[in-house]
């Protein structure tokens, strides 16, 4: 067997090579070492033998990152068209530069628990002309992060998201200890809630993929991850939180929308009725 290395790109041959992994952890099992993954394009985190592994020909992995970048592209693009043609965007003509006060998107305050996807997180935001402030910090860090920041100044829009997956060898869905972080997710909206008590105030999304859906929206959660316990793409953050930024404040956004605006679609995130932050 080839010896796997931190930083290879891998799939799992037990679960048909369906997901593209990097290696951020090599440590050792009872059997065999063990690599600890990370999605390349999903927030799921998970371990497997090194034996399960296999490490795709360059030539795939090109492929593969080149399909998500074109997706990422439409899909941005898209939005903008649909922001120019309201009249959303700023900047972009001498009228814009003259009016003395605009509506604008909603702030962001993104919590990550992976450096990369907020890099591409914030990158989008930029983009999407969204005022947001990106935190990189572990998951079990997420409740001091949340309550050091929103004691600091207000948002509109808070984002808590990075990485979770169901325990191996878990079947009870409805118990915190089958998650790998759900309980962070759950205890940093709690603190949040502490602080903004109103969900008009400050609109929540929380989760990663296979996230505890229903501890972290009791939790005060407008939208989490995930009804169906699967895997979520490292954007649908960013595609709630837009919906929400640039939806007008006397407006709500029906789940169904907001969903709509995911890669992962209503398997994935979910949430309730929420107030649109565009003022």
């Amino acid at each position: 067997m080839e010896e796997r290395r931190v930083g290879t790109i891998v799939t799992r041959n037990s679960y048909g090579n369906d997901v593209f992994f990097r290696i951020v952890a090599i440590r050792a099992g009872e059997e065999e070492p063990e690599a600890l993954l990370e999605g390349l394009d999903v927030r799921l985190i998970a371990d497997a033998p090194c034996s399960d592994l296999d490490a795709p020909p360059l030539l795939e992995i090109f492929r593969y990152k080149q399909r998500l970048l074109v997706r990422h592209h439409k899909r941005i693009a898209s939005l903008l068209q649909g922001y120019q043609e309201k009249g959303y965007l700023q900047g972009k003509t001498e009228r814009d530069k003259e009016e003395p006060r605009q509506p604008r998107p909603g702030s962001v305050l993104h919590i990550d628990g992976n450096k990369d996807y907020l890099a591409l997180c914030m990158d989008t935001y930029k983009q999407l002309q969204i005022s947001a402030v990106g935190v990189h910090r572990e998951e079990h860090d997420f409740p001091q992060i949340v309550s050091d920041y929103l004691t600091q100044r207000p948002f509109d829009i808070l984002v808590i998201t990075g990485h979770d997956s169901l325990l191996k060898h878990q079947s009870d869905l409805e118990s915190i200890d089958s998650y790998r972080s759900s309980r962070y997710f759950v205890e940093a909206v709690r603190r949040a809630r502490m602080i903004v008590p109103n969900p008009e105030d400050l609109v929540i999304f929380s989760g990663a993929c296979q996230s505890y859906y229903e501890a972290i929206l009791n939790a005060g959660a407008n939208f989490a991850t995930s009804p169906d316990r699967v895997m979520i793409h490292a954007l649908d953050p960013v595609f709630i939180a837009q919906k929400v930024a640039y939806t007008p404040r006397d407006e709500y956004v029906e789940v169904t929308e907001a969903v709509a605006s995911t890669i992962t679609g209503a398997e994935g995130v979910g949430g309730v009725t929420t107030r649109g932050c565009f003022r």
